[in-house]
């Protein structure tokens, strides 16, 4: 496979994911008082998943997150080349899917952007380390083996799912930075300015995750 057809791939996984994942927390909310909103957007993110595993999973492996692009290159998975190609893809593809559903739903509904625990940026780091962690690592062990491959976007998707229902009610749930950063790009204020964090946990998450996952499996 070229290496376009796999960023175009990752360009339009990213976008479906922000469009309606996104798109499903700006309609429906993401309070926790409110269940039926909170799990619908729980869902629609690992629906998304789901759907997208399954379509340019064969392609580039449906990424679609840069968290999960880096825990492949620390892995070996990946070139530095192609994870560079990757996250701009996935970069641009957030970008469009927030630029198109600001078009349809306006920038009032917050575009499912995300926001700091209680405004304490230490926790909602950690919180968010933990969450990318737990997720990223469920995707390199269900990946390591070939004949897992019918199931892997059903266990990747409902990992996301999992992770969403914790996280929702204290950051959100990024463990994404290109999810994060296109509404955020959008919405302005606090959510661009704390993006930041958003951007990095997510990374740190995915790095911690790929060399555990490399201690854990070796056999030495």
């Amino acid at each position: 496979m070229t290496a376009i057809k796999k960023y175009v791939a990752e360009f339009i996984g990213t976008f479906v994911l922000v469009l309606f994942a996104c798109g499903t927390a700006a309609v429906v909310g993401c309070n926790a008082a409110a269940g039926t909103g909170y799990l619908l957007t729980a869902l629609a993110f690992g629906l998304v998943i789901v759907a997208m595993a399954y379509s340019i999973g064969n392609i580039s492996g449906c990424h679609i997150n840069p968290a999960v692009s880096i825990a492949m290159l620390v892995s070996g998975k990946m070139t530095m080349k192609d994870f560079i190609g990757y996250v701009v893809s996935q970069f641009l593809g957030a970008i469009a899917g927030a630029a198109v559903l600001m078009a349809i739903v306006g920038v009032d509904t917050g575009l499912g952007a995300n926001g700091l625990y209680n405004g304490n940026v230490g926790v909602s780091f950690v919180i968010e380390v933990i969450l990318t962690f737990v997720f990223v690592i469920a995707i390199l062990g269900v990946t390591s083996k070939q004949e897992n491959g019918s199931v892997a976007g059903i266990v990747i998707g409902l990992s996301l799912v999992l992770v969403h229902i914790l996280g929702i009610s204290f950051t959100g749930t990024s463990v994404n930075p290109a999810r994060s950063f296109g509404p955020a790009l959008f919405v302005g204020g606090e959510a661009l300015k704390n993006v930041w964090v958003f951007i990095l946990a997510p990374l740190v998450g995915g790095v911690l995750a790929a060399l555990t996952y490399k201690f854990l499996s070796t056999e030495k």
